[in-house]
């Protein structure tokens, strides 16, 4: 138990920041986890670069996690960190201009050595020469204190210097009174294969806790109490976890395996990881050699009764869109999930983007209409999951589930749902003949224009499928011009037609600003409004989860309001939509810096057009 002095905090954003082999990931998906035991909300940004090790000590090398913890509600992982653990040089020149003034920050002293200083660019050391006197500098020598912590344990000196990370953790966690037993029950099971190691590791983490109780450089401990939430099971959840748990509930609430095709992308490449270990529940994975491989697997799936799912990122889905045309011809399930990234051609890959909604609306040949979903939370990529395959089999179509990088990689408490709350989304297939002795696989049900979909093998109801034009209701190949112009429009009504929930408005003052987002700018918007509201403006927020088709009401919500503010990550691809499709005089706010938006300049924004 600490016996310094203990200050109440409400909320609190962290960042660890270091080389990307210092562990800087581990370390705060660690935090997090015993942050998350501890009851606050919370809300994650890893971010790190492409590389698999970029050149230690420099710059475009620097790997790092943000957390943002607190006793009340939040959306964000915070605009700025309030602490800032620098482990390197390099990792405080990319990161200090974040810090406001005041704020705290550790750095690991022994790193500041000349040669690291030059990687850096630093002409003088910035712990020398006075550039850090606005902040509160706490200067812990991390590496040498490590070595001295796991001096008797039989590891190099560059596995004990691994260790420092560890160190760093474990002052952390004293200081904001996060839990041990978990992390030091998962640093034994994670080197349980080399106990040394997992030695090293634990008394670098309990020497970093020490080292808070009785260093004189801190004087204090910070408490951030346990946020009120609402009756559930709760677990920390990342974007990709989620969207995989949300496949493998479809599965069950359908009653059909899943069958993922995939080639392995940043930053989807969690999801093919994530479900390969969930076989129990019937699930299929296929790491194919190339991204046409991978949907073309998933839709021979689907064509042999399974529900087919391919994962990958915008330069991936590109290749695929020839296969999404020809499951548009097929009408069969199909569900593509695009985990969108910073581009064009390979980009950034780890930051975020939202610039692949035209692609997917429109990026096929010929009039090919798609129904597109967007997760907007961590947690709530496991809805979108549910819902696109809902979509897919109810209608028997390909189905664009949308997320993006910032919600794949971050994270936040999630209330495990009951399954029985989960809709049933189960089907039929056809079993008899449906059409004077013949069976016709184009006849369709009144209601949704789905397709008779039979398990190849049945008896009596063998056809053909493909992508030369069919016939409506035969199936059969035609090029007759008004069976053509029949088909393209019937395929475009029964996307249009697709039964999905009214948009709903955020307006509790009767506003004259909407603002209207979509995808990750859930959280950034929501908090940006919160902030406007308590400085005495009024601001409405409505967020879409489907985008083709629209809610019903859409044009009823837009035309209530005088203006509308559409911000996206991007240049402008919902804004063109809306301004199209209802006619309304919408303001774009457009970021395309592979960052997520910053709730303050977001507020700014609206209080502009305010």
């Amino acid at each position: 138990m600490a016996t310094k002095p203990v200050e109440q905090l409400d909320r609190v954003v962290i960042r660890f920041a270091g080389d990307s082999g210092d562990g800087m990931q581990l370390t705060g998906a660690r935090f997090t986890s015993e942050t998350a035991l501890v009851g606050n909300d919370l809300s994650t940004l890893p971010d790190f670069p492409a590389e698999i090790r970029a050149p230690a000590g420099s710059l475009p090398g620097v790997s790092g996690f943000q957390i943002h913890f607190s006793d009340h509600d939040i959306l964000t992982p915070g605009d700025a960190p309030n602490v800032l653990v620098a482990m390197n040089p390099a990792a405080l020149k990319t990161n200090l201009r974040d810090l406001p003034k005041g704020g705290t920050l550790i750095v690991n002293h022994d790193a500041f050595t000349d040669r690291n200083l030059e990687k850096a660019g630093y002409d003088a050391n910035p712990l020398e020469d006075g550039s850090l006197d606005a902040y509160h500098l706490h200067e812990v020598p991390l590496t040498s204190l490590t070595l001295e912590a796991v001096k008797d344990v039989d590891v190099t000196k560059r596995e004990a210097e691994r260790s420092k990370n560890m160190f760093a953790l474990g002052l952390m966690s004293w200081l904001y009174h996060r839990p041990t037993e978990g992390t030091i029950e998962y640093i034994r099971r994670k080197f349980a294969k080399t106990q040394a190691i997992a030695d090293a590791n634990e008394r670098a983490f309990k020497a970093g806790w020490a080292y808070g109780e009785t260093s004189e450089d801190f004087a204090v401990t910070y408490e951030v109490k346990p946020a009120t939430l609402r009756p559930g099971t709760y677990r920390n959840i990342t974007g990709n976890q989620a969207l995989a748990l949300g496949l493998v509930a479809a599965s069950v609430k359908s009653g059909l395996p899943v069958f993922l095709g995939a080639y392995p992308i940043t930053p989807a490449s969690a999801l093919l990881e994530d479900l390969s270990r969930h076989k129990n529940f019937g699930i299929r994975t296929f790491q194919a050699e190339d991204e046409i491989a991978a949907i073309g697997a998933a839709l021979g799936a689907s064509f042999g009764g399974a529900l087919g799912v391919c994962t990958s990122s915008g330069p991936g889905i590109v290749l695929k869109m020839e296969t999404v045309g020809l499951a548009i011809a097929l009408e069969l399930p199909l569900v593509i999930v695009d985990v969108q990234r910073a581009g064009p051609s390979t980009g950034m890959p780890t930051k975020p983007e939202q610039a692949d909604l035209l692609m997917v609306l429109f990026g096929r040949n010929s009039e090919s209409p798609v129904p597109v979903v967007a997760a907007s939370t961590p947690g709530g990529c496991f809805d979108a999951a549910v819902e696109a395959c809902r979509i897919a089999l109810k209608y028997r179509t390909p189905v664009f589930l949308l997320s993006d990088a910032y919600l794949a990689n971050g994270s936040e408490p999630w209330l495990v749902p009951e399954v029985e709350t989960l809709p049933d989304i189960s089907i039929e297939f056809a079993t008899e003949k449906n059409h004077d002795g013949e069976f016709w696989p184009y006849l369709r049900d009144p209601h949704t224009l789905a397709r008779d979909w039979a398990i190849p093998g049945t008896p009596g109801l063998e056809h053909r499928i493909g992508g030369l034009e069919k016939h409506d209701g035969t199936g059969n190949v035609s090029y007759d011009p008004d069976n053509h112009d029949f088909m393209v429009r019937l395929r475009a009504q029964k996307v249009a037609g697709i039964d999905v929930p009214d948009l709903e408005v955020d307006d509790p003052d009767g506003a004259g600003l909407l603002v209207l987002g979509w995808g990750g700018t859930y959280g950034p918007i929501g908090a940006a409004a919160r902030r406007v509201r308590e400085a005495g403006g009024n601001v409405a927020h409505a967020h879409l989860t489907h985008l083709n088709p629209f809610p019903r009401n859409t044009r009823d919500v837009l035309q209530r309001y005088e203006r509308v503010l559409v911000p996206e990550m991007n240049l402008g691809q919902l804004l063109k939509l809306v301004r199209a499709e209802f006619l309304v005089d919408a303001v774009g706010y457009n970021r395309v810096r592979g960052l997520p938006f910053r709730s303050d300049e977001l507020a700014d924004a609206i209080e502009g057009m305010l």
